[in-house]
């Protein structure tokens, strides 16, 4: 009688994973009907064809049968706020007042760290519900929120990103910290979790209006002396914005360069939104490695504007998508395709089905620096992932029963599916999450 290890595991269903760009490689994704995962401590033995694989599989090791299912890298969300879970799908007229009425009050409560953790963890179930097992988070200017979140993801052995936001002015005094507090924290709570466990760290200036010049300058220095961190603001989000942000550094060229003069331009920092970028704009994304996290359910509900596809491919500036909870009205990553399909053809562009879960995986694993670790198959690589249930809802049972594509099935997907769809999560091999019947 032989003895299986315990640390592996192999899962058996379709297979979907991506190793390029569908939009610049015509052979970017490989596709198994009848597929086979194999897992051993965590990461990923093997993917490929099951009659291919199942001679490797070592005797006595059960096989899980997902067949009639899909399993997917699981997605990746660079950007999301998890202190504005409590007020999803708040009413205001645009971004500014927006913040000044929902999003600065209920980030408030987040000084008390017992309730950053009871939020962290209600978070936490609705991104592994969606099938979201990596996400780039926002925290609140308090450090005791980040700690919070950090030894929430921690104790799940999730791999998360996560920074305390940094603001000392333009904000309410109960929400305000220093340039030089904000940078002591920043450093300490860098010390405490960077790269402690599956933990990474993001230096988190809010955005140009609510940082004065010595906390940009602060954050630069930081950016530069922590290489292997990531970096993450807002930027050219909403026309309004833009403009105050010119009010505030009228020798800058762009809302961009402000960034850009205070050294914040790199690799494995992400901007949300870049929704009013110009063409050198995104050049100088391009040619430094920063990266666009794409956010369509925030950008239509606060009426912000529509991310230009086009034109970034042209530039070929990294990019993502995003839910931006909470001024996105989704945690779900299908949802979000959903809305970036809708915006993409507003702006005379088309986005394929196969583009759309390809920015949700391996392309947001490389707009954050760790493909190899995160966002698709390859040997070695985090066992991070998914399995959707094309059958979850009745109209997607009788839609996906005629698809004559993989596009068309992952259309179908796209565009009705949310949670239902996830009929499981797996973090480093292991089952975070079960759709309950």
């Amino acid at each position: 009688m032989s003895i299986v290890p315990a640390s592996v595991q192999a899962y058996r269903a379709s297979l979907l994973h991506f190793h390029a760009d569908p939009a610049f490689s015509p052979d970017a994704h490989a596709w198994h009907q009848d597929g086979l995962l194999i897992v051993a401590d965590g990461k990923v033995l093997a993917a490929g064809d099951y009659a291919q694989l199942l001679a490797t599989v070592p005797p006595g090791c059960d096989v899980v049968d997902y067949r009639g299912k899909m399993i997917v890298p699981g997605f990746i969300d660079t950007h999301v706020h998890f202190p504005q879970t409590e007020m999803i799908a708040s009413p205001a007229p645009g971004l500014l007042p927006w913040l000044e009425t929902y999003t600065f009050p209920t980030e408030r409560a987040f000084e008390d760290p017992l309730h950053a953790r009871d939020v962290a963890e209600f978070f936490l179930d609705e991104l592994l519900r969606c099938g979201t097992t990596t996400a780039m988070v926002y925290g609140s200017v308090h450090a005791q929120s980040v700690d919070a979140f950090f030894a929430a993801s921690e104790a799940r052995g999730l791999r998360m990103v996560a920074g305390k936001v940094m603001m000392d002015r333009n904000c309410p005094e109960f929400l305000r910290d220093t340039a030089e507090s904000s940078a002591r924290d920043t450093e300490a709570l860098i010390g405490r979790w960077h790269k402690r466990g599956r933990s990474l760290y993001a230096i988190t200036p809010r955005f140009v209006p609510t940082s004065s010049d010595q906390q940009m300058h602060l954050a630069g220095e930081l950016a530069r002396a922590y290489p292997d961190t990531f970096l993450q603001t807002h930027v050219s989000e909403n026309q309004d914005e833009c403009r105050w942000v010119h009010q505030l550094h009228p020798q800058s060229r762009s809302y961009l360069d402000v960034y850009d003069q205070y050294g914040m331009l790199r690799p494995r920092a992400m901007y949300g939104h870049c929704i009013w970028l110009d063409e050198h704009d995104r050049a100088r994304m391009a040619e430094t490695g920063a990266a666009a996290a794409i956010c369509p359910t925030s950008n239509l509900f606060l009426g912000s504007g529509l991310f230009d596809f086009e034109q970034a491919d042209a530039a070929r500036m990294m990019m993502s998508l995003a839910t931006d909870v909470g001024g996105g009205t989704s945690f779900s990553m299908l949802q979000t395709m959903n809305e970036a399909y809708k915006v993409a053809r507003l702006k005379g562009s088309y986005l394929p089905a196969l583009r759309m879960f390809y920015l949700a995986t391996l392309g947001a694993a490389r707009a954050m620096q760790l493909e190899g670790t995160l966002g698709n198959f390859s040997v070695g690589a985090e066992a991070d992932f998914i399995v959707l249930d094309q059958k979850a809802t009745p109209l997607l049972e009788r839609r996906t029963a005629g698809c004559q594509s993989l596009e068309e099935l992952l259309f179908a997907l796209a565009l009705l599916g949310d949670d239902r769809v996830v009929a499981a999560t797996y973090s480093g091999g292991a089952c975070v999450h079960v759709r309950q019947q």
